[in-house]
């Protein structure tokens, strides 16, 4: 009973902060209240903490089988992203430039259905940070990317529940694409064969900067030629995507910018620093990589 009382006061809060929810996404799974939302992200942060402390007099695990299985699964998902999403608002005839809630009828419920299916991936993401944990690679656990995905769940929380669909398919189209590229890349890295093969993951984080720029792009041009979406929904995604371009491009600089000096290169062993033709610190920020022979 008090853990009732208490839902009913934490979603009366919400609701008074936010206005009258969607009533197209009432009874859908976790959206009715905020409470497993928000204790899904305090476990998340949680077994980042013990996670770390667990692993710390222990060997890191391979997790090899584990990581193709997973990364294929988000790859596939996403993949079904995209394509349902492209499909629902060429059906709905969305306008690209700003998109009401209500003027597609059944688009806009299949839309966000898809949207639903995004909102959950997030809390499946939380995985990438446990096999971090898990395989010791500590230096992966960066406040961007813990930021990243404790935030985006609970602001999808959000967006379903008040703005399911319109304008809210940009972003997820965007990023589902970028996670089919994205996770195609971690699962392959598993494949020791295959690595030798993976040049291009600096080019993810400048399509994942593009994307958020072009977000951002999309989301104000709906302010500034309006249709009916919610003005305070675009500021705040606007802002919140400003953090993440920030954000990475910090990141970006730091990993693919400082060159190492050529004094550093000459005195790299060959018999421990190349192998199959690539520097070790190529391979060292993949996802699905374990560079620690011992894990293997």
């Amino acid at each position: 009973e008090t853990l009732k009382a208490f839902d009913r006061e934490v979603n009366a809060f919400v609701d008074y902060m936010f206005g009258p929810r969607d009533a197209r996404v009432r009874g859908w799974f976790l959206l009715d209240s905020y409470l497993p939302t928000f204790f899904l992200t305090g476990a998340y942060l949680l077994c980042i903490w013990l996670g770390k402390k667990f692993m710390k007099n222990r060997p890191p695990f391979s997790l090899r089988a584990h990581l193709i299985v997973y990364n294929l699964g988000i790859t596939l998902l996403s993949f079904y992203m995209l394509v349902e999403l492209i499909l629902a608002t060429w059906e709905g005839g969305y306008n690209l430039q700003c998109q009401n809630l209500h003027s597609a009828g059944e688009a806009d419920i299949r839309v966000a259905k898809v949207l639903w299916w995004y909102y959950f991936s997030k809390v499946i993401e939380f995985m990438d940070t446990i096999f971090f944990v898990l395989r010791k690679k500590s230096s992966q656990i960066t406040f961007l990317h813990v930021y990243h995905h404790a935030t985006m769940f609970n602001i999808w929380w959000c967006v379903l529940n008040w703005i399911p669909c319109g304008q809210s398919f940009f972003g997820p189209t965007l990023n589902s694409f970028i996670h089919v590229l994205m996770y195609s890349y971690y699962g392959l890295s598993v494949i020791p064969s295959m690595r030798k093969y993976l040049w291009w993951k600096k080019y993810l984080t400048q399509a994942q900067l593009i994307q958020f720029l072009l977000t951002i792009v999309h989301t104000l041009s709906a302010a500034v030629k309006p249709c009916g979406f919610p003005f305070g929904c675009l500021m705040f995604q606007s802002s919140y995507m400003a953090t993440l371009v920030v954000l990475f491009i910090n990141f970006y600089i730091k990993t693919y910018r400082k060159a190492p000096s050529r004094t550093a290169i000459k005195e790299t062993p060959v018999t421990t620093e190349i192998k199959n033709g690539f520097h070790k610190d190529y391979f060292a920020a993949a996802n699905g990589f374990q560079n620690n022979k011992k894990a293997q």
